[in-house]
């Protein structure tokens, strides 16, 4: 899957490729949420060789001024910028020395070019000698890789499985729990070919623990945290077998009183922690995740109940 991008002068494409758990792929899926203030970058800049920048700006510079009905101000603007490259600034768009170096040119998600932290990535397309490092935050690296996989890595919609599973009763402790098969680490790889520079990441999110909401303070929670932890098998919470409805939940939820006519909204959210690795044995950390789905429950008031 190709990421595109756009640029303030035409449409530039982006040369990232993403594989793995990613948005579009099959089976229903949602994406990661980071916990905190931390969002994956919205622009970053990326290496063109001469070849590949000349005829982006001469593509670009001919349909502008060959579009019937074409403003003015747009045909002059594309011409300035044209000019800066072939016959100003630059001569002919530094071919001459295309083994020299690369142009770095700045990209924008194609999902939030809109967002003000699009718009950072403000700076006209400039020349970098090989060897030199783009003198510019969010020059793509194998980091910024990883922080662009962050934001297209889908994890499984996970519906819990509660235990009774059509309604339960007041007082009586619902058990929670989650398969391991329905709870594993998804990954995304990024990679980027383009102007010489060939990196990759892989970014990996691994579920480590489920909280639950019950919906209504009228509730309490085992454990009383509501935070179940992961087990050694890589599942959460236990099934509920015939024989331990006198038994608390290792993950679960008790409820204080009816839900009436309708139902509670319990609130299962998945906590993932997020780890990369990249070219050259970078790696590290980003901020953990968090995946939320709502499930109505239906609660009864019932005295007395055998099960």
């Amino acid at each position: 899957m190709k990421q595109k991008g756009s640029s303030s002068n035409g449409t530039l494409e982006s040369r990232i490729t993403f594989s793995g758990s990613t948005r579009g792929g099959a089976g229903a899926s949602e994406s990661v949420t980071p916990v905190g203030d931390w969002t994956p970058p919205a622009c970053w800049y990326e290496p063109r060789s001469a070849e590949e920048f000349a005829k982006h700006v001469e593509d670009n510079y001919n349909e502008t001024v060959n579009m019937p009905g074409q403003a003015n101000y747009a045909k002059a603007s594309v011409g300035q910028f044209r000019n800066k490259y072939k016959d100003g600034e630059y001569e002919n768009y530094n071919l001459d020395k295309k083994d020299e170096g690369n142009w770095w040119v700045a990209v924008r998600d194609e999902d939030r070019w809109m967002e003000p932290e699009a718009q950072v990535c403000d700076k006209a397309p400039f020349w970098v000698e090989n060897g030199d490092a783009p003198p510019v935050e969010n020059a793509v690296t194998p980091q910024v890789l990883a922080e662009l996989a962050y934001n297209r890595v889908q994890l499984p919609t996970t519906e819990v499985t509660l235990a009774p599973a059509a309604a339960t009763k007041v007082n009586l402790p619902t058990w929670a729990w989650l398969d391991k098969a329905q709870f594993k680490e998804v990954s995304v790889t990024a990679q980027l070919n383009a102007g010489g520079l060939n990196i990759q990441a892989t970014t990996t999110a691994k579920p480590v623990s489920l909280k639950l909401e019950p919906g209504t303070a009228e509730a309490r929670t085992y454990p009383t945290s509501g935070e179940c932890a992961i087990n050694d098998d890589g599942s959460i919470g236990e099934p509920y077998v015939k024989g331990k409805a006198e038994l608390d939940p290792p993950c679960g939820v008790q409820y204080l009183r009816s839900s009436g006519d309708g139902a509670f909204e319990l609130q299962a959210t998945v906590t993932w922690q997020i780890t990369w690795t990249g070219t050259g044995g970078a790696g590290g950390e980003l901020p953990d995740g968090t995946f939320g789905a709502d499930q109505e429950v239906t609660v009864q008031e019932i005295q007395a109940v055998n099960r």
